[in-house]
Protein backbone atom coordinates (compact mmCIF):
# COMPACT_ATOMS: atom_id res chain seq x y z
CA UNK A 1 0.00 0.00 0.00
CA UNK A 2 1.39 3.36 -1.03
CA UNK A 3 1.63 6.06 1.62
CA UNK A 4 2.60 9.67 1.03
CA UNK A 5 3.04 11.92 4.05
CA UNK A 6 3.99 15.60 4.03
CA UNK A 7 5.29 17.56 6.98
CA UNK A 8 7.07 20.78 7.81
CA UNK A 9 4.42 23.39 7.19
CA UNK A 10 3.72 26.22 9.59
CA UNK A 11 3.52 29.95 10.14
CA UNK A 12 6.45 32.12 9.10
CA UNK A 13 7.06 35.81 8.55
CA UNK A 14 7.62 37.20 5.08
CA UNK A 15 11.24 36.78 4.11
CA UNK A 16 11.61 33.67 6.24
CA UNK A 17 12.21 30.04 5.33
CA UNK A 18 10.56 26.67 5.74
CA UNK A 19 11.46 23.18 4.63
CA UNK A 20 8.75 20.74 3.66
CA UNK A 21 9.27 16.99 3.64
CA UNK A 22 7.45 14.28 1.73
CA UNK A 23 8.04 10.68 2.73
CA UNK A 24 6.85 7.81 0.58
CA UNK A 25 6.55 4.10 1.21
CA UNK A 26 5.07 1.04 -0.42
CA UNK A 27 7.06 0.75 -3.65
CA UNK A 28 9.78 2.32 -5.74
CA UNK A 29 8.93 5.73 -7.17
CA UNK A 30 10.27 7.77 -10.05
CA UNK A 31 8.71 11.24 -10.12
CA UNK A 32 8.09 13.57 -7.22
CA UNK A 33 6.06 16.76 -7.48
CA UNK A 34 5.08 19.58 -5.17
CA UNK A 35 1.83 21.45 -5.80
CA UNK A 36 0.03 24.10 -3.80
CA UNK A 37 -3.49 25.40 -3.49
CA UNK A 38 -4.46 28.75 -2.03
CA UNK A 39 -8.03 29.51 -0.90
CA UNK A 40 -10.28 30.14 -3.88
CA UNK A 41 -7.61 29.16 -6.39
CA UNK A 42 -6.82 26.05 -8.39
CA UNK A 43 -4.05 23.70 -7.40
CA UNK A 44 -0.84 24.72 -9.15
CA UNK A 45 2.49 23.12 -9.90
CA UNK A 46 5.42 24.25 -7.76
CA UNK A 47 8.37 21.95 -8.41
CA UNK A 48 9.34 18.46 -9.50
CA UNK A 49 12.32 16.14 -9.39
CA UNK A 50 13.06 13.05 -11.38
CA UNK A 51 14.19 10.26 -9.08
CA UNK A 52 16.72 8.59 -11.33
CA UNK A 53 18.25 11.60 -13.03
CA UNK A 54 17.76 14.24 -10.41
CA UNK A 55 16.52 16.72 -12.99
CA UNK A 56 14.36 19.45 -11.54
CA UNK A 57 11.70 21.87 -12.71
CA UNK A 58 10.15 24.91 -11.04
CA UNK A 59 7.22 27.23 -11.50
CA UNK A 60 8.37 30.71 -12.52
CA UNK A 61 6.88 32.16 -9.35
CA UNK A 62 9.28 30.20 -7.12
CA UNK A 63 12.43 30.00 -9.23
CA UNK A 64 15.46 31.19 -7.32
CA UNK A 65 13.65 30.94 -3.97
CA UNK A 66 12.59 27.27 -3.69
CA UNK A 67 14.77 24.20 -4.04
CA UNK A 68 13.55 20.63 -4.43
CA UNK A 69 15.86 17.81 -3.40
CA UNK A 70 15.70 14.16 -2.46
CA UNK A 71 17.23 11.69 -0.03
CA UNK A 72 17.36 8.27 -1.63
CA UNK A 73 18.13 6.46 1.61
CA UNK A 74 15.05 7.92 3.30
CA UNK A 75 12.75 7.80 0.26
CA UNK A 76 12.01 11.42 1.02
CA UNK A 77 11.76 14.58 -1.03
CA UNK A 78 12.21 18.05 0.37
CA UNK A 79 11.12 21.52 -0.64
CA UNK A 80 13.34 24.24 0.79
CA UNK A 81 11.46 27.52 0.63
CA UNK A 82 13.39 30.75 1.15
CA UNK A 83 12.45 34.42 0.88
CA UNK A 84 8.83 33.50 1.46
CA UNK A 85 6.11 35.91 0.41
CA UNK A 86 2.51 36.23 1.52
CA UNK A 87 1.43 34.90 -1.86
CA UNK A 88 3.21 31.63 -1.07
CA UNK A 89 0.57 30.91 1.58
CA UNK A 90 -1.27 27.75 0.59
CA UNK A 91 -1.71 24.10 1.35
CA UNK A 92 1.26 22.30 -0.15
CA UNK A 93 0.73 18.82 -1.55
CA UNK A 94 3.19 16.17 -2.56
CA UNK A 95 2.41 13.96 -5.52
CA UNK A 96 4.43 10.85 -6.14
CA UNK A 97 3.75 8.98 -9.34
CA UNK A 98 0.10 10.01 -9.09
CA UNK A 99 -0.37 9.41 -5.37
CA UNK A 100 -1.31 12.49 -3.32
CA UNK A 101 -0.46 13.27 0.27
CA UNK A 102 -2.84 14.96 2.69
CA UNK A 103 -1.18 18.36 2.37
CA UNK A 104 0.58 20.65 4.80
CA UNK A 105 -0.41 24.25 5.50
CA UNK A 106 2.07 27.06 4.88
CA UNK A 107 1.10 30.52 6.08
CA UNK A 108 3.33 33.53 5.43
CA UNK A 109 2.50 36.63 7.43
CA UNK A 110 3.35 40.04 6.02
Amino acid sequence: QVQVVESGGGLVQAGGSLRLSCAASGRTFSHYYWYRQAPGKEREFVASINWSGGSTSYANSVKGRFTISRDDAKNTVYLQMNSLKSEDSAIYYCNIDGYWGQGTQVTVSS
